[in-house]
């Protein structure tokens, strides 16, 4: 195994009714001028926001409350919010979402704390981030894992691109994990979320170590097929408090990097999904699935042998050459993906079929005009973009 360091400082408050004890752990943090930030009418529907602020008010804690966050989350809120929040001089920022949220959330907190930064340039590595305002979060959707990730990604509507930002700074100090808030979510958002959970851990199994990692391989693989048992029973019960509670566990424990341990993200098939939900709004996960069996097909020669041992730890299969098996596994992951109502081809965003000069003009964004390589596992140049778009165009 590989040399590594892992530190992942969110403390986690999960269980039922674990959200009314947010204003004793703001307290505990320090907090006394708080921005709440949260997505769509939810939250505001469900009460969930309404118990929240009842909360902080009788903790005596001062609050601002701004919604509106949306899907593929926006630079321009997060500017507006990092303008009230600055005018009203607050110290801590609640997320009450999901990822989206959380990831907002993180922006606003770094854009606070760098008054004379753009948060753009902080997130296109222009300015250096050194430092940042505490911030946590109430999870609603277990999707994204950014409640315990060192990640977030922002869009850019003025220029079209979408990017994530990694920093240590980006970990959450606290999140409150309560399944039941995830009770309301609609069956698409929950087949979302659990194709985006696999796809964190699959994105972190399939890199360029040779050397064996056996703990983590086992993690990784029962992670995923934990996913896969329970998703098809919240599709049926959605308030299966079971099946939701290991849902969101994996969630969090996906994105903590804890999945890689001893080997690193190659994350080129997120890169190449990103282009495509900055571009057409297209559903995050959505593009994910749409594209990992072309990525899949495209690379799996180059380590075959890791796509068989992939397919015996998931799917059982054990017959045939390794290339035989890695194939039964990538049609067999793809087959799960549809089976759970998530597209497996471009066709499925709703995008219609892209038009060659279309796709070499997306693959050329995503890898900065051929001079940046995408992953680890195969370093994707622009031709293998292209290739891997072409392949997934129907």
């Amino acid at each position: 195994m590989q040399s590594f360091t892992y530190h992942c400082p969110t403390e986690i408050i999960f269980g039922r009714g674990a959200e009314n004890a947010v204003a004793d752990k703001l307290r505990t943090f320090g907090a006394s001028r708080v921005l709440i930030l949260y997505g769509g009418g939810s939250v505001e529907r469900s009460g969930l926001l309404s118990r929240i602020e009842k909360n902080l008010t009788s903790a005596g804690l001062a609050f601002l409350v701004m919604g509106g966050v949306c899907p593929n989350p926006r630079i321009s809120f997060v500017r507006e919010a990092i303008r009230e929040g600055s005018a009203a001089d607050v110290n801590f920022i609640l997320a009450v979402g999901g990822g989206s949220v959380i990831d907002t959330a993180k922006a606003v907190a770094h854009g606070i704390a760098n008054p004379n930064v753009d948060i753009w340039d902080i997130w296109t590595r222009k300015e250096e981030l050194t430092k940042t305002l505490p911030f946590g979060a109430v999870l609603t959707i277990p999707a994204a894992g950014s409640e315990t990730s060192d990640s977030a990604v922002l869009t850019n509507e003025d220029t079209g691109r979408k990017v994530g930002l990694n920093s240590p700074l980006n970990r959450a100090t606290f999140a409150f994990m309560n399944p039941e808030l995830a009770f309301t979510l609609p069956r698409e958002q929950i087949a979302a979320g659990a194709a985006d959970i696999m796809m964190h851990t699959m994105e972190r199994y399939f890199t360029s170590v040779k050397e064996p990692n056996i703990f983590t391989d086992r993690v990784a693989a029962q992670l995923i097929l934990t996913v896969m048992e329970v998703a098809p029973r919240l599709l049926v019960s959605r308030k299966d408090y079971e099946a939701m509670s290991e849902l969101m566990w994996c969630g969090s424990v996906s994105h903590s990097n804890f999945t890689e341990l001893g080997r690193m993200k190659d994350f080129s098939v997120h890169k190449l999904g990103h282009e495509l939900s900055a571009r057409y709004d297209s559903t995050h996960a959505m593009t994910l699935t749409a594209l990992w069996g072309s990525w899949a097909r495209h690379v799996y020669q180059d380590d075959a042998a890791r796509f068989a041992q992939f397919a015996g730890a998931i799917f059982g299969i054990d017959a045939g050459t390794d290339e035989e098996r890695a194939r039964a596994g990538i049609r067999k992951m793809e087959e799960f993906f549809v089976s759970i109502g998530m597209p497996t081809s471009l066709a499925g965003l709703g995008i219609g079929e892209l038009t060659k000069g279309t796709i070499e003009e997306i693959a050329r964004a995503a890898t900065a005009n051929d001079t940046v390589r995408l992953g680890n596992f195969r370093p994707l140049t622009c031709a293998d973009v292209v290739a891997i778009y072409e392949m997934a165009n129907h």
